[in-house]
Order: structure tokens, then sequence, then C-alpha cells
């Protein structure tokens, strides 16, 4: 068994990872969707919905797993780290993704017509 880590670090707390809900963004009318090419009724909002509330599933779930370890009540502690890990790609991800789509706003508002 891993020994406890103690407190002198600080308390980790559900915001240590959280990324917060993105509510509801609206429904497909709002946002503008239409059934695509492959015959879909999704839309981008709907999606990016799923993504993020997806994210947020992960971040927590590594700061249970984050928790479990600090405090050595971890079980398996390669998992507990592999979750961590997970959490910070999925993050690492979901940042390029959001600056790959300002980029792309930006340059779509400063085209000449």
């Amino acid at each position: 068994m891993i020994p406890a880590i103690t407190g002198a670090i600080g308390p980790l707390g559900a915001g240590e990872w959280s990324v917060g809900s993105v509510g509801n963004l609206g429904t497909d009318a709002q946002v503008g969707a239409t059934a695509g090419a492959s015959g879909t009724t999704g839309s981008f909002g709907t999606a990016l919905s799923s993504a993020l509330n997806s994210l947020e599933t992960t971040q927590a779930n590594a700061t249970n797993a984050a928790q479990a370890l600090a405090t050595g009540t971890a079980t398996d502690p390669t998992q507990a780290v592999t979750t961590v890990e997970n959490a910070s790609l999925s993050m690492d991800l979901a940042a390029q993704i959001r600056t790959k789509l300002d980029d792309d706003f930006t340059n779509i508002f400063q085209t000449q017509a």
C-alpha cells in the first residue's frame, strides 16, 4: 500500500480539475443546424456540447483518481496515473481544437469580399 501524502501541498478539490458544464447550447434551430450530406440530423452545437460534457466527466474521473492516489486509497496506482494522464491529454486536445477554431473564425471575418 502506498503511504498517504500529507496536506502540505494544499487540499485537492473538485475544482482542481473541473472544466465546468456548458449547459444547453440551444436548439437546432437556434444554432442553425441542418441535416448534413451524410443524412445525420445532429448539429455542431450538439456535438460540441457532448464533447465538452465528456471532457468534464474525464476531468472528474481524474480528480477522483488523483485524490485516491494522494490519500493512499488507490487500489491500482497505474490505473490512477493513466486516468490523470488521459484527462491531461483530453484537455490538451480540447485546447488545440479551441485554438484552431479561433484561428479559423478570425480568418473568416478577415476575408475581404
